[in-house]
């Protein structure tokens, strides 16, 4: 393989220039995913809630762009057992998502929230369902969170089990790729609350024996919007038709990031005079995100990797690739080469997508070779570099991969590589999000 020399070296440096990102609109179409079907794995990203994750210990700052607000969670009139959990988690302040969505949640009303990924919005419908269940406790199952993918799903129930640790509250994820068996065995312990994807909790409901959500008051349909564009619309209203209704108390929160008419739908068919909270509704890349391109030829574009890999040695790198076969590729040629790298994608089975994860999320490994099915809601703390080694077709799709650095006020870095066959792409791209272009 070749390798590039000192003076190309020297000339990709001048070449890579960085520079701050406006806020800008983006197309609501849908991509499609290459790396699977999105209905045969329930894969694909990801909670969403950087600014929130139990494992990051760091204490966010209020930000410019407003993530953090100064309203404290002792000014929401919750409960003193909730707020310790709070405060072990390292919350200080609520974000704007929360401090909007939280107060109204609260007095019982429905909830539609519009936010992007890493503004918080676990924590606006974890600290509700559990501050109601502190006041109100039950036996049976008090709340569902719906959510479109599997890693989701995980990352939601592992807030809601940081939050309830001290207050006796019980979680139980539910997706698929994980035996029915021991999850039946698990509802059978009446968990104060399911997380679940909709396709398998669907199958609970219709084939596990005493299982029911006859007593629910709480329900969450987080990432609706992700949920609709993998055609989960058919499993969502069969959940619905054996829920209590809104007329019998249940409660019912929807965040999403965009207001499809998908989503409309939905509101109209599951919500009762609702309260509508917007944080942020165009899409944007953080203000602390800094976005280059780096112009190479195709047949060097491994090397030029394998450099900007080595350039950011000690970091902790996200690498996009287009197909599951190009990422498994990709980190074989990087762990053959002496980096730690590990791999994402969609034909992984559910055990190694979430150990790769872990390893990655805890620093066991610092470069993850990713597929789309990481690019939204994957809750990854302290991503310092994102690198676009192939570029996404949907503009849409490009917002959510360098989202996932620069979350809650930190600093992050986004390479896009272009060759000569890319050019169109990256055309279109730049048209939407202002990047830094060097000749």
């Amino acid at each position: 393989m070749p390798k590039p020399d000192k003076k190309s070296r020297k000339k990709e440096k001048q070449q890579i220039a960085t520079a701050e990102v406006p806020i800008v609109d983006v197309d609501d179409s849908d991509a499609n995913a290459p790396d699977s079907d999105p209905r045969d794995d329930e894969t694909s990203d990801q909670s969403d809630d950087q600014a929130n994750d139990p494992s990051d210990k760091t204490e966010p700052e209020t930000t410019e762009d407003g993530i953090i607000t100064s309203t404290p969670f002792s000014a929401l009139n919750l409960h003193p057992s909730l707020l310790s959990s709070i405060a072990s988690l390292k919350w200080s302040s609520a974000t704007q998502i929360q401090a909007s969505a939280i107060p109204p949640a609260l007095e019982g009303r429905d909830v539609i929230g519009l936010a992007e990924t890493g503004s918080g919005k676990t924590g606006a419908f974890a600290i509700p369902i559990l501050n109601y269940l502190l006041d109100k406790p039950q036996k049976q199952v008090f709340a569902v969170i719906l959510a479109p993918t599997r890693e989701l799903a995980f990352q939601i129930h592992e807030v809601m089990v940081a939050l309830g640790r001290g207050m006796g509250a019980n979680s139980v994820c539910v997706v698929g790729g994980v035996d029915m068996a021991s999850q039946a065995i698990a509802l059978a312990r009446n968990p104060h609350v399911v997380v679940a994807t909709p396709g398998r909790l669907l199958d609970h409901l219709q084939n596990t024996k005493g299982f029911h959500l006859r007593q629910l008051k709480y329900l969450v349909m987080d990432e609706a919007d992700r949920m609709l564009s993998m055609d989960f619309e058919k499993e969502i209203n069969q959940i619905l038709e054996v829920i209590p209704d809104c007329e019998k108390g249940r409660r019912t929160m929807l965040f999403s990031a965009t207001m499809t008419s998908k989503v409309e739908k939905l509101q109209r068919a599951s919500l009762v005079d609702p309260v509508k909270v917007e944080v942020s509704t165009k899409f944007q890349t953080p203000k602390k995100l800094l976005q280059s391109y780096l112009f190479i030829p195709a047949k060097y574009k491994d090397c030029y990797l394998t450099y900007l890999i080595n350039e950011h040695a000690g970091q902790s790198v996200l690498v996009f690739g287009a197909t599951c076969n190009n990422v498994q590729r990709l980190a074989l040629m990087l762990r053959n080469l002496g980096f730690p790298a590990i791999c994402l994608h969609g034909q992984m089975s559910q055990p190694k997508r979430l150990g790769a994860l872990t390893k990655f999320k805890a620093g066991g490994r610092d470069i993850l070779i990713c597929t789309d099915v990481a690019s939204r809601g994957l809750d990854i703390p302290s991503v310092d570099v994102v690198i676009n080694f192939d570029l996404p077709g949907h503009g849409k799709d490009y917002i959510h991969r360098v989202g996932r650095t620069a979350r809650a006020g930190r600093s992050g870095k986004a390479i896009a590589m272009v060759t000569q066959y890319d050019v169109e792409v990256y055309q279109r791209l730049e048209h939407l999000v202002s990047v830094a272009s060097c000749c």
